[in-house]
């Protein structure tokens, strides 16, 4: 009931101000019991996860685990080719969805018409970001490794990451450049410039705040995923890294790696809780280890890039 609904109804049964107050202010607190209880459920939760996670693995986390490769034997096992993959599958998430999803969400909120198909189009966009990732993992197995023929590799993990959050970034940069005041668009355009000039010296570096997030959410998700890369043929046991990206021989540059068949951290936990025994648990509990820190390294490198951005910005 909302504060003026409140008034009302106090009103028309003859209660005074101060006990309307009164009712407010009780409102209040009750609602924010509830949120701070529903807060630090879900903290304390979080919390005991991680702890559970480090008490198994932080025994296992050493330099050995970190550069050997998969093994039958717990104590021999690494997760060498999995963060490597993981890290290259990323790589190409990146690279293809940042710049795609912020490219569609100023053409969508910027440029396109405003009419029915838009409205199509726009409600769709919304409405992928909650489709499970299992279906676009069997679109990437039709799509990308039947159809264009790229197999089981790196190149068509990252592509089947980029399409699963490419909803997230458009969503979330649309967001942010709704939330630059119109005035600077007003201001901007009465001195004469371009759309694309409003667009890249205004527009995009007072939103960069709220693209980041969105960028850091989308490959927060997209690190963690499992399903679409055992739909697209994912390997469980790999025990070779992908070729090397650098040559000594010109032109110096491959693109083998691309093509090569990988495996990633979510993979191999997934290999090792579903062994028969407890030997391999720590090992899955390290890997798990690893991945949280890779995803935190991944956003505070996009929270710094963000608080550098917005230095350089005045509004």
């Amino acid at each position: 009931m909302s504060g003026g609904a409140l008034s009302a109804e106090a009103a028309a049964r003859g209660m005074p101000r101060a006990s309307v107050g009164r009712l407010r202010s009780n409102a209040d607190l009750i609602f924010a019991a509830i949120g701070l209880v529903a807060l630090m459920i879900g903290v304390l939760t979080l919390t005991a996860l991680i702890v559970d996670l480090a008490v198994r693995g932080l025994p296992r986390l050493d330099l050995q685990f970190l550069t050997s490769f998969p093994s039958r034997r717990p104590a021999q096992a690494g997760i060498l080719s999995a963060w490597v993959g993981t890290a290259l599958v990323m790589l190409v998430t990146a690279v293809v969805t940042i710049p795609l999803g912020i490219a569609a969400a100023i053409y969508l909120e910027e440029y396109a018409p405003k009419n029915r198909l838009t409205a199509v189009i726009e409600v769709n966009v919304s409405n992928l970001a909650g489709v499970p990732s299992i279906i676009y993992g069997l679109l990437a197995l039709g799509l990308f490794v039947y159809l264009l023929g790229l197999g089981r590799s790196i190149l068509t993990a990252g592509l089947t990451l980029a399409l699963l959050v490419l909803p997230i970034i458009i969503v979330a940069t649309r967001e942010a450049l709704r939330a630059v005041p119109p005035t600077v668009r007003e201001a901007a355009y009465a001195l004469g410039a371009t759309r694309w000039r409003v667009i890249a010296d205004h527009l995009l570096p007072y939103s960069s705040g709220g693209i980041a997030t969105g960028v850091i959410i989308a490959l927060s998700r997209a690190i963690g995923e499992t399903a679409p890369l055992i739909t697209i043929g994912a390997l469980t046991f790999i025990a070779f890294l992908p070729a090397p990206p650098v040559r000594p021989e010109f032109p110096f540059v491959s693109f083998q790696w691309l093509f090569d068949p990988f495996t990633v951290l979510p993979i191999q936990m997934f290999n090792w809780v579903s062994r028969p025994g407890t030997d391999f648990l720590p090992n899955a509990a390290a890997a798990g280890l690893v991945l949280i820190l890779m995803t935190i390294a991944m956003n505070l490198t996009a929270i710094y890039i963000r608080i550098r951005v917005r230095r350089k910005v005045k509004w």
